[in-house]
């Protein structure tokens, strides 16, 4: 044993000691650093002195492992957030919103009641409904640009998930030949993919299983590899197979095949918080605002109809509107849609969703919805009839013959997606307003008994097809069934030209038409289908019009009480829709904020636990400076005393 050897493996000692405690106060602010010790050893035996058996990475795995865990869902809620609050903010708007302009736009229909034939009150019409569809429009465009926003956004988190798990790949391979050469991994190379790991974790969701307690392999929740030993796989983005417009995240697999992955499967992390706030909000906010549109539009529209504008003419769509969007699978046959058009006597039927049209193996449609995965009836009749495809507000016609959907086949329908987008005033001639009522008819039997639509009368399915009345007149129709009650004739009081299932019949061949159930009859307007009475029983009908005047405003009050009829998917006010909107994406902005404040909380103890054990503490460091410089001085004064000594005893031999 000698003194200067333990002297030497002291100063050794103290070396390394004071080079890791440099090492960690100059990475105090490294991101990824974990903190290091010298750890001593006694030396062997007939030596003495200290060895350095490790430089020790203080590295906890299990801690590591819970806090990417936070992180993920951590970042997933801030980016949620982030996205979210924006459309609460676009919404809750009261000078932006729509709410104040949809109640202008009625305000309107009041001033042009009180003075249907003022040139004022018809421009205040005109110019609400032009703001209201501007603003609209600006709705859809933001809402539209924030999904554009999200295809790019994706994209950008693909390449850098790519790119780290390139670098994971990289550094399983590097610290393998490092391993090999020296028998150690080197703590920074270790510290680097630790920091790729956690830095993953904060853009999705991922597993991480580590092989042998040394290479990291890490995968999608799916079980499908990102990273395989030195072998690593690539997310790409593409379009949708059901959307062009619409960005998703594919998978391509070692044999170079590309995948399209559930959008479910995507969570966690900035890349998770994206595609949720697009499924969850984005997606359903666009929808409303273009049911909104739709229906207020269909509604505005079709009692505009009903009246007379200035000039004497029936009523004009007040405001233009889109037709819904429709997208045939990539993998589809040759079918198309061939018409795509909402159905006006079904309008109560339109949802904020959008569906899937799939056909079995009976070649027939089924129809679902996407927001909540049930199968939707339609009419079957019209679809074995007529090949059209109702529901949900909509009709569909697809391509007939060698052309025609087959098993397989599927198709995407938006029946609002992008309503408010073509939302439009359709009139700009204030003359054209039809504020006037087209008249009020008065129907009654010989009885007097008044004429209900859905009664077993003579006649049925009454309604006015133009104004063709130029003055107040009145007729009377009467229908008498022959003695089996399978024909009839008819008389038409006073004498007039008629139209009988589309062919003119003059008045003075009436009398020899033979009625059969079901004939459509055409007079001055007035449109009713022949309901024949019992065998040799006559039953009558009369119809009056009263003619609208310049100052007539019972059409311009019909469209302002659309305000509180409930017009929005059968069960709601425009307003009341509006609101219910309002609160959804309110209540959504709060949860999210809430829930981010405790998964934050959680993610900042679990942080403060990792730095505890990992983080470099300058104080403390501090501390070990001094003491290990003193242990170097320590050793050095061994070694200054064995050589004094050793002097001693050469001049002793002097």
């Amino acid at each position: 044993m000698s003194m200067f050897s333990i002297g030497l493996s002291g100063l050794n000692a103290a070396q390394n000691a004071l080079n890791t405690t440099s090492n960690n106060i100059s990475n105090v602010y490294t991101p990824g650093y974990n903190r290091e010790i010298t750890k001593l050893g006694e030396g062997s035996a007939g030596t003495g002195g200290v060895q350095v058996n490790d430089i020790e990475r203080q590295f906890n795995q299990y801690v590591a492992e819970q806090l990417n865990s936070a992180k993920t869902q951590s970042s997933a809620l801030e980016t949620y957030y982030n996205q979210v609050s924006q459309i609460d903010n676009l919404l809750a708007d009261r000078e932006a919103g729509l709410s104040p302009l949809m109640q202008n736009f009625f305000s309107s229909m009041e001033d042009l009641a009180s003075s249907p034939s003022d040139p004022a009150a018809r421009q205040g019409v005109l110019g609400n409904v032009e703001t209201l569809s501007a603003q609209f429009r600006s709705f859809d465009s933001y809402l539209q640009d924030m999904q554009t926003n999200i295809n790019n956004q994706l994209e950008d988190e693909v390449t850098q998930i790519n790119n780290t798990t390139e670098q994971i790949a990289g550094l399983n391979k590097e610290l393998a030949l490092a391993r090999a050469r020296t028998g150690e991994a080197p703590n920074s190379l270790l510290n680097q993919r630790d920091k790729l790991v956690s830095d993953l974790n904060e853009r999705m969701d991922l597993r991480l299983n580590i092989q042998d307690g040394k290479t990291y392999n890490i995968s999608l929740p799916n079980g499908q590899p990102l990273v395989t030993g030195t072998d690593s796989y690539k997310l790409e983005t593409m379009e949708a197979d059901y959307d062009p417009q619409r960005t998703v995240i594919g998978y391509r697999d070692g044999g170079g095949n590309l995948t399209q992955l559930d959008e479910d499967t995507v969570s966690g992390g900035s890349l998770g918080g994206l595609m949720s706030f697009r499924d969850e909000t984005l997606d359903k906010t666009q929808n409303q605002i273009g049911q909104l549109a739709i229906s207020l539009s269909m509604a505005v529209n079709e009692q505009h109809k009903q009246g007379v504008d200035l000039n004497g003419d029936q009523g004009e769509n007040l405001f233009k509107i889109r037709s819904p969007q429709t997208y045939g699978y990539e993998n589809n046959s040759d079918a198309t849609i061939t018409s795509a058009e909402f159905d006006v006597s079904r309008v109560d039927e339109l949802r904020a969703t959008d569906y899937t049209v799939s056909f079995d193996d009976n070649d027939e449609p089924v129809v679902t919805r996407n927001d909540n995965g049930q199968v939707v009836a339609f009419d079957q009749d019209a679809w074995n009839n007529d090949d059209q495809l109702k529901f949900g507000g909509v009709t569909l016609e697809f391509s007939d013959g060698a052309d025609a959907p087959v098993e397989g086949d599927q198709f995407e329908i938006q029946p609002v997606r992008r309503a408010g987008a073509g939302m439009e005033a359709n009139i700009s001639d204030l003359d054209k307003i039809a504020a006037g009522d087209a008249g009020f008819i008065n129907v009654g039997n010989d009885t007097g008994n008044s004429f209900e639509r859905e009664g077993d009368l003579n006649v049925s399915d009454l309604g006015i097809t133009s104004n063709a009345f130029d003055d107040n007149r009145k007729y009377q129709f009467e229908v008498e069934s022959n003695a089996a009650g399978d024909e009839g004739t008819l008389t038409v009081t006073p004498a007039t030209d008629i139209v009988v299932n589309n062919s003119n019949v003059d008045a003075s061949d009436i009398s020899d038409i033979e009625l059969k159930e079901g004939d459509e009859i055409e007079v001055d307007g007035i449109s009713f289908t022949v309901s024949l009475p019992d065998a040799d029983e006559t039953s009558s009908l009369t119809v009056s019009q009263t003619i609208f005047a310049t100052g007539d405003n019972r059409n311009a009050l019909a469209m302002q009480n659309l305000q509180s009829e409930s017009i929005v998917g059968g069960s709601a006010t425009l307003s009341g829709a509006y609101g219910s909107m309002v609160s959804d994406v309110g209540n959504r902005t709060n949860i999210t904020e809430v829930n981010l404040d405790a998964r934050q909380g959680l993610t900042d103890q679990l942080t403060a636990v990792q730095q505890s054990e990992s983080g470099v503490n300058l104080d403390e460091e501090a501390a070990n400076l001094i003491r290990y410089q003193q242990f170097y001085q320590a050793n050095a004064r061994v070694i200054d005393t064995a050589g004094t000594i050793m002097d001693t005893i050469l001049n002793l031999r002097g």
